[in-house]
């Protein structure tokens, strides 16, 4: 059985630089699989979950959404099952639940992602 278990989240000021980390186990091929990290906010569903950034197997390709480029980087070390995401700058942006979720293909919408933790809470004061 797969386990996702996100770390790093807390209450931090606008300006501040946070990393979440993610620890994927269970899953013996963890590297050909791209990850991604997703944002919900309260009162919205999985479905609606906004993709922030993903990373593909190899870790040579990834992508942002707009609003954090440039101030947001992810990375992942295959050899330790992790995916980090280093964010920096952080803007006084609605509070949400990040959650770190698997693929088999890769992409920025939730149907093609099949495992997910319970996510780490992220609230940006002001």
């Amino acid at each position: 059985q797969v386990q996702v278990e996100e770390s790093g989240g807390g209450l931090v000021q606008a300006g501040d630089s946070v990393m979440l980390s993610c620890v994927v186990s269970g899953r013996r091929t963890f590297d050909k699989y791209a990850m991604g990290w997703f944002r919900q906010v309260p009162g919205k569903e999985r479905e609606e979950r906004e993709c922030v950034a993903t990373i593909n197997y190899s870790g040579d390709t990834t992508y942002y959404t707009d609003s954090v480029k440039g101030r947001f980087t992810i990375s992942r070390d295959n050899a330790k099952n992790t995916v980090c995401l280093q964010m920096n700058n952080l803007k006084p942006e609605k509070t949400a639940v990040y959650y770190c979720e698997i693929s088999p293909l890769g992409g920025s919408t939730t149907d093609v992602y099949v495992d997910w933790g319970r996510g780490t809470k992220v609230t940006v004061s002001t």
